[in-house]
């Protein structure tokens, strides 16, 4: 299962209510970011998520709002002391503005903490076991972009009424079906296709920051039980949004009905619109949509 909790939903410049983007992922008792705007360190705090185990941020480009948290985010975990060191996954072009960032602070090579800058391509990121980080390039004005793609495999689960009709005891033979070995009870032979059930379970989410178009995302995208991406412009409003580099709600709605999507939710979200009209508009076209708001949790 995957968990994300929304620090920040804001479009450029934050409010009262929205900080500047940030988004906390959980998978499998690991913790990261996905960017990290301006007073992300705050929104951890009072998301009551803090800072335990955060040892990776993948950025999804260098425009300031996604990348100004990380001093502030770097020094309080100096402080603390802690003992894990921080990768930093990006493209090229925006590790250089983090890096020269974090040297204009605390000089070149130097930070509070241990870091390591990882740059991205397009594919796989990490394979921890059990999901994996693929990345893939966005277009966003004049950045190096990327979205991500984070998978759990689907397992076969045992068949408890299959192992008590076959007599597997509770215990190592049940691990060991379960992990796709024979086992031998009273000289019978159990294979594991005899007690395992269809595979299940596998998750798909996707997570995509500022883009002025939708071209070239659908294979992304397609079948995400929960697609994150941006909608900081109203279909009215189409124009200027190909001029700053954004996508309208409606855009947005349209790449999730498209490919199967099971749900969509809507970030990075100017304060010239209401919630209501940016809802309407994206559930026109595909109801099964919600508006993210600073502190949320949603499960997958």
């Amino acid at each position: 299962m995957f968990a994300l909790t929304f620090l920040g939903t804001s479009a450029s410049v934050p409010s009262a209510e929205r900080n500047h983007p940030a988004l906390l992922l959980e998978a499998a008792g690991k913790r990261m970011l996905i960017d990290c705007g301006e007073g992300t360190q705050r929104q951890l705090l009072r998301s009551g998520a803090g800072f335990r185990r955060l040892d990776r941020i993948l950025l999804t480009h260098g425009h300031l709002d996604h990348v100004l948290g990380i001093p502030g985010l770097f020094s309080t975990l100096g402080l603390r002391q802690t003992s894990d060191a921080m990768t930093i996954h990006a493209g090229s072009g925006t590790l250089d503005i983090v890096i020269r960032m974090l040297a204009g602070l605390w000089g070149a090579g130097r930070a509070p903490i241990s870091v390591q800058f990882a740059p991205l391509s397009e594919g796989r990121v990490i394979d921890a076991g059990d999901f994996t980080i693929d990345c893939f390039p966005v277009r966003h004005r004049d950045t190096d972009s990327f979205g991500f793609s984070f998978q759990s495999p689907a397992r076969r689960h045992l068949l408890s009424d299959r192992l008590s009709a076959l007599g597997v005891p509770d215990g190592p033979m049940r691990g060991e079906l379960a992990a796709g070995r024979r086992v031998t009870i009273e000289g019978r032979t159990i294979d594991p296709e005899h007690v395992l059930g269809p595979p299940g379970g596998g998750k798909k989410l996707v997570v995509i920051g500022d883009t002025e178009t939708t071209e070239g995302l659908a294979k992304h995208v397609a079948d995400a039980d929960l697609l994150v991406i941006e909608a900081t412009f109203l279909d009215r409003d189409a124009p200027t949004a190909r001029d700053y580099g954004h996508l309208t709600a409606a855009e947005a709605a349209r790449l999730a009905a498209a490919n199967n999507v099971r749900q969509l939710v809507l970030t990075h979200l100017s304060g010239r619109y209401e919630d209501d009209a940016i809802l309407a508009e994206a559930a026109k076209i595909f109801p099964d949509v919600r508006i993210a708001t600073d502190l949320d949790r949603v499960a997958v």
